[in-house]
């Protein structure tokens, strides 16, 4: 026997140390291991979490290879639960699912420390590290039976004597209720905050065939006492007199859930209430009720229901820009609860650029986020012989980044914007919208996106591009420099009276309210009044170089009576100088000069 290590890096825990994806020994013979994160999001359903990379393993002859394979994976639990066990899942060629309890060890395997799953497996495929709840199998005699449940020993299944006709084997599960996600739940619409209070989700599994003859009483923690606040008890009686609060019980069966009416729930002590069952049910779930119109309150409880119990989690998804390269960004879907230390952590690895947040975003385990962008911004890895959608799949106990690089779509586009505008769009598509085709999951339907959950704003800075001409090509303008400086005016506008001033500003085609905007601002410098005028008069001249800026102040300047201003300007200063397209000029100064 040999071993050998699959050497691909990754981050599982918060260290920024680079670790092995999965160790493996094997009989001699060819393996082949590669990551298939890109199958994450079949790999958990229902209840589940996954807490490691995914691992697809395979040979090119399984029937000449000789088994077992030992096979080590690391993982890495964020938020711990003792309603939750680790377990390995195994997906084969044929897309069977099993389960294999791992030897969970805190050692070392390759000089690498940390939570490894270590199995011996029999037959091939893709192995990933998920988090499940515990399951509790026990056997019910025909005598009754009381159980506490290991899980949370609070609570307590009593079967009467009787309650079958034959020994069953029964299963339960523990499906806890986090305050984080009650919150967002009950924040999406304004009748769920009737709901005051829901106690643990209880999962109880009988055989169809055995029904229940006996009284079943349940016992299961519920505080409701923590959430009676004075101040919202009195604003729900204030609205309706007939207003009050209740405790109800919600079952389900075969994937229906209902309203039991006729069970009455009793306090037993502070944190704990009962209620008796006469038929079995799957699930049963305990809420507090503020209680207004009854029918009201049956479709919207239900509907509460359907979102709880499919484990929703709230997300603030973010868009960082690295530190020197505004062209890299980082997008990733992090917890609402964790989201100030996650920033902390982007921070510190070099991600302190610009920052962009969505609002509250409700994902469950395994749903992506398909990423799209309009305006004249796009992903410089999407072309179109690959998939055009950038893709994020959303795992709780997992990081979720995804790195883009982003490049402007029309170089010349944004003109009146110093940089290039576009938007990031993410879609939700959950995992029964995609379908496994060879090694990646394909969106079944590309039309059926919907609305996007969170739009994000994107920037980019426009280079300075140089335009290099060949010198047989380049054009000689009229007049390289500029000739006319604010020295020139200043000269100007100390040799004209007030009077000649009148006179330019009629000459040079200026409004009557740039003159009285002049003598406003300068009532007792007429040469300031001047110099403001012929300041106006060149900011108004087209930016073209080509155009006779000099010829026409000259022009200007003799037909008011000063051809001598004139005339000095260009023989005695510098960067004044004419070219064939100021012919026109000399010819009109030389007569006037002569007459």
């Amino acid at each position: 026997a040999w071993s050998f290590v699959v050497n691909l890096t990754d981050q599982m825990d918060d260290s920024d140390k680079p670790t092995e994806v999965c160790f493996t020994r094997a009989p001699a013979g060819t393996l082949r291991c590669e990551m298939a994160d890109a199958l994450s999001c079949f790999m958990v359903n229902g209840l589940e979490e996954l807490i490691s990379r995914v691992i697809w393993i395979n040979t090119k002859d399984t029937h000449s290879f000789h088994f077992p394979i030992t096979l080590a994976v690391p993982f890495y639990v964020h938020h711990r639960s003792s309603h939750r066990e680790v377990a390995v899942k195994m997906v084969d060629k044929e897309k069977r699912v099993s389960y294999i309890s791992p030897v969970t060890t805190d050692a070392a395997h390759g000089g690498q420390k940390g939570c490894f799953a270590e199995v011996k497996v029999y037959s091939l495929g893709i192995f990933a590290v998920v988090s499940r709840l515990k399951s509790e199998m026990y056997i019910v005699p025909k005598k009754g039976l009381s159980l506490k449940l290991p899980m949370d020993p609070r609570i307590c299944l009593n079967y009467s004597p009787g309650s079958f006709t034959v020994p069953i084997m029964a299963q339960t599960m523990v499906q806890p209720v986090d305050a984080i996600l009650l919150a967002a739940i009950k924040s999406r619409n304004d009748a769920y905050e009737l709901v005051v209070s829901v106690s643990p989700l209880l999962h109880l599994t009988h055989p169809k065939t055995q029904p229940l003859r006996r009284p079943l009483t349940i016992i299961l923690p519920f505080a409701f006492f923590l959430y009676l606040s004075g101040r919202i008890l009195r604003a729900y009686v204030k609205t309706n007199e007939r207003t009050r609060e209740f405790l109800t019980v919600l079952g389900s069966r075969d994937k229906e859930w209902s309203v039991l009416d006729k069970t009455v729930v009793r306090n037993q002590q502070d944190g704990l209430v009962s209620f008796i069952l006469y038929e079995s049910f799957d699930r049963f779930v305990n809420k507090y009720v503020y209680y207004l119109l009854y029918y009201y309150y049956l479709n919207f409880l239900l509907s509460f229901l359907s979102l709880f119990k499919s484990r929703l989690h709230s997300v603030t998804i973010v868009l960082r820009c690295g530190r020197d390269d505004p062209h890299s960004v980082l997008l990733a879907a992090l917890p609402s609860r964790d989201l100030s230390w996650e920033l902390s952590r982007l921070r510190a690895q070099g991600w302190d650029g610009l920052i962009e947040t969505s609002s509250e975003v409700l994902l469950c385990e395994g749903d992506q986020l398909l990423l799209h962008f309009s305006g004249n911004i796009t992903s410089a890895g999407v072309t179109s012989g690959r998939d055009p959608h950038e893709r994020l799949t959303f795992h709780y106990q997992r990081r979720n980044e995804l790195f883009v690089r982003l490049r402007e779509v029309d170089p010349f586009g944004n003109y009146s914007s110093p940089c290039y505008k576009g938007t990031a769009l993410l879609y939700r598509v959950s995992r029964a919208e995609l379908e496994w085709r060879g090694d990646k999951a394909v969106l079944k339907d590309a039309e059926l996106l919907g609305n996007p959950v969170c739009k994000l704003p994107l920037s980019l800075p426009k280079k300075v591009r140089l335009i290099h001409r060949p010198i047989s090509t380049r054009v000689k303008t009229c007049e390289e420099a500029e000739p006319l400086s604010d020295s020139l005016l200043l000269w100007l506008s100390g040799e004209l009276t007030q009077e000649e001033t009148a006179r330019l500003v009629s000459s040079l085609h200026l409004s009557r309210s740039s003159a009285q905007l002049a003598k406003l601002r300068f009532r007792d410098s007429p040469s300031d009044q001047a110099f403001h005028i012929l300041a106006m008069w060149r900011r108004a001249l087209p930016a073209a170089k080509c155009h006779p800026k000099t010829s026409q102040l000259a022009q200007s300047l003799t037909k008011i009576g000063r051809p001598d201003l004139a005339q000095e300007m260009i023989m005695y200063w510098p960067g004044v100088v004419f070219h064939s397209c100021d012919i026109c000029f000399f010819l009109s100064y030389v007569f006037l000069v002569g007459k």
